[in-house]
């Protein structure tokens, strides 16, 4: 019986935390706030991948680091180009010098201004020096690339045998097993960057706890579209066709529009998180304050 009560409970309070996040979407233009980021990480994103390739020399010499992401580069369908540009990225990454790392850290820094300009276009608040506090709050992140770059290395080099030019057999169990494992490394990877943007890059500053539950909740909706991202690229579609045959153009939009959609479900997580802070505020019996913007205020 008590099962049943905390089912009821439970069901009923999650209803209560959806309400809440619908109302905060309301009040503005999802698409149009997920355009904002998506214009900013066009700006950031390269230079993250950049600095997560750069980490990989940092534990052994730049040659092998070198031949071991390009390895890796078999995981990628090859129907719509995407290994040259995939074989680029890895090449300049590498071959950096620290003068040159430095240097992306000021276009990097620009995916914390779209996270929380973004987010303050769909619930608008009370903010000061907007772009600066979240472009320096969101280069913590910088502490966990190094993982991040070695838990792709690692769950890669053993996925290449399942891809059929690695020794796989080209089965649909091979393709299963690889879409599982990269599910889980994808998430495990982003609910751990999720965690600090939705506690300390974008507006509210939930408790860790409910910037926790948020963030797992909302990357695992994350991994599973990227996963999906991958067998798009497995489609042999000609995205050069709506652009005369420019293939380089049609591959940025395309790209574009699934960082538009990406940014969607960012967005999305980001108001569930708020909400679910906002009952715990008061089943606490105190007044939720969203005017603070300080990481430090709810533990």
């Amino acid at each position: 019986m008590g099962a049943v009560i905390d089912l009821r409970t439970l069901t009923g309070e999650t209803a209560v935390v959806l309400r809440g996040a619908r109302r905060r979407l309301a009040g503005g233009d999802i698409a149009g706030a997920a355009a904002t980021l998506t214009y900013f990480a066009a700006i950031a994103i390269v230079p993250w991948f950049l600095l997560a390739m750069w980490s990989t020399t940092w534990f052994e010499p730049d040659l092998q680091a070198q031949q071991e992401l390009l390895a890796l580069r078999v995981l990628i369908p090859p129907d719509m180009g995407a290994r040259p540009a995939y074989d680029a990225l890895v090449e300049a990454g590498v071959q950096m010098d620290p003068l040159k790392a430095l240097v992306l850290l000021f276009p990097a820094s620009f995916y914390g201004e779209g996270l929380r300009r973004a987010c303050l276009a769909i619930s608008p608040e009370p903010d000061r020096f907007t772009g600066w506090r979240a472009r320096a709050r969101v280069l913590a992140l910088l502490i966990a690339i190094p993982v991040f770059g070695l838990v792709f290395r690692t769950v890669g080099e053993q996925l290449v045998t399942f891809a059929p030019e690695g020794g796989g057999t080209g089965s649909a169990g091979d393709l299963i097993f690889r879409t599982w494992i990269g599910f889980l490394a994808t998430w495990l990877v982003l609910s751990v960057a999720l965690v600090w943007v939705y506690r300390a890059v974008t507006p509210g500053n939930p408790r860790w706890w409910v910037a926790a539950v948020g963030a797992v909740t909302t990357a695992s909706f994350m991994a599973g579209f990227l996963q999906g991202f991958a067998l798009f690229l497995s489609l042999p579609i000609d995205v050069g066709i709506p652009y005369a045959g420019l293939d380089v153009i049609g591959g940025v939009v395309a790209v574009g529009l699934w960082l538009w959609i990406l940014h969607m479900v960012v967005i999305m997580g980001w108001a569930v998180t708020r909400s679910l802070d906002t009952v715990v505020d008061g089943r606490r019996g105190a007044e939720p304050d969203h005017t603070s913007n300080d990481p430090e205020e709810k533990a």
